[in-house]
Formats: C-alpha cells, sequence, structure tokens
C-alpha cells in the first residue's frame, strides 16, 4: 500500500476552548496509481489532511506510513528528501518566484536535490516541454498567463518524476476552459502511472476522479469509487 493512514489525529489548540480538530480520527488507504479526490467544503480538514500526506505537516496522534515507512519516525532531513523525491506539489496560486523564469523556476527543487546544471537543465526542459511551454521557458510568470503559469507549475512538480502528485485546487484560480485542460493533463499523468491527490471544494471537479473522499469536520463521511469516461 502506497498511503496508509491509521485513526490520524491532527489538534491545534489542544485542551483549550478554542481547540479545533482538523483531523478527527482519519484512517485512509491509497494504493500505487490512483487518482483520488480529496473533497470538501472550506474548513473540512482537507487542506490539512494534503499537508500530512505530503510529509509538510506531523498528526497529532495516529499513524502515517508511506510505502511501509512510518513517517512519524523520520527525521526533518528525511522528510525533506521525501518531499523532493516522491511527492510534486502543485497549488493553486502557482507559487512560482516572480524574478526567475519559467525555466529558473521549474530546476529549483531540482537544485535541491542536489543535481548538477546539466542533468537540471536537462530535466526542467524536458518537463517544459512535457506542458507545451519549451518556447517560453526565458519568460518570468508576469509574461504569462494564468494557465501558462499553472502549466509552469506542473512542470516544476513532474520534472523530478516524483510518484506522486498532489494538487491543491489546481484550476482554482483559472477560467472553465483552461481548468478543464490543466485536469485532462493530471488524467494523462495519471493513466502513464502517477498517483493523483486532487484537494477540490468543487463537486464537478471531483466527479472527474475515479474516486472520492469526502471530508467533513475533520471527519471522512464518504469514499466512493466510481466509473469515468476518460480511462
Amino acid at each position: 500500500m502506497l498511503i496508509e493512514l491509521r485513526d490520524v489525529f491532527k489538534i491545534y489548540g489542544e485542551g483549550l476552548p478554542s481547540e479545533v480538530r482538523a483531523l478527527d480520527g482519519v484512517s485512509l488507504r491509497i494504493a500505487a496509481g490512483e487518482f483520488v479526490a480529496i473533497a470538501g467544503a472550506s474548513g473540512s480538514g482537507k487542506s490539512t489532511l494534503m499537508n500530512v500526506l505530503g510529509c509538510l505537516d506531523v498528526p497529532s496522534y495516529g499513524d502515517y506510513l508511506l510505502a511501509g515507512r512510518d513517517v512519524g519516525e523520520l527525521s526533518d532531513r528525511q522528510l525533506s528528501r521525501i518531499r523532493s523525491r516522491k511527492i510534486g506539489f502543485i497549488f493553486q496560486g502557482y507559487n512560482l518566484i516572480p524574478g526567475l523564469n519559467a525555466l529558473e523556476n521549474v530546476e529549483l527543487p531540482l537544485i535541491y536535490r542536489g543535481l548538477g546544471l546539466s542533468r537540471r537543465r536537462d530535466m526542467a526542459l524536458a518537463a517544459l516541454e512535457r506542458v507545451g511551454l519549451s518556447d517560453r521557458a526565458r519568460h518570468r510568470p508576469a509574461e504569462m498567463s494564468g494557465g501558462q503559469q499553472q502549466r509552469v507549475a506542473i512542470a516544476r512538480a513532474i520534472a523530478g518524476h516524483p510518484p506522486i502528485l498532489m494538487a491543491d485546487e489546481p484550476t482554482g484560480a483559472l477560467d472553465s476552459r483552461t481548468g478543464l485542460e490543466v485536469l485532462d493533463f493530471l488524467r494523462q499523468l495519471n493513466r502513464e502511472g502517477s498517483t493523483v491527490l486532487l484537494i477540490t471544494h468543487d463537486n464537478a471537479i471531483a466527479a472527474t476522479a475515479r474516486r472520492i473522499v469526502r471530508l467533513r469536520d475533520g471527519k471522512i463521511v464518504e469514499d466512493r469509487r466510481q466509473e469515468v469516461d476518460w480511462l
């Protein structure tokens, strides 16, 4: 099993009157190669769940096993290594650095992996070509449309060939047509073997996934598989 959560809690202000249980006893298993939408309204706990799954945060209680390894036993350095090698992140706000061009933005996580200039440049260019932006490699974010910026963000996420892609509201800042193009690309990556976790508040977008995990008040209230027509 690629991802396994066992009775996971994430509690803020524990014991105080203002205590918030962002995750309240979540258990979840996700196999390699799945396309899962993690859905819910604002405040449901879906972003907290993504942060835990992405090793950006740790549970207050419970166990998280990633490819059989207990994440709670790993050092900060080991967690950083997992994030840089195993997980690609795609965010609604793109999170591109304005002063860097597209190529440099895509290269950035490869620098953290310690790759040499020639290799990381080749990998970054290949990723930009994959998303159809090789001709915009020297353009900065402000010189590109929102859809192009999101494709740069996708190129950055896939440049290192991580087995897991986590997309947090990746279409939220885009018009409907461009949003569908981004979803189509995520589906193509899934067909090629990537495990895709799509975090969304939009039921229509969630409905495009093969599996929907729905959260409410930090609890899983629905976990179902469905037939989709894009396979």
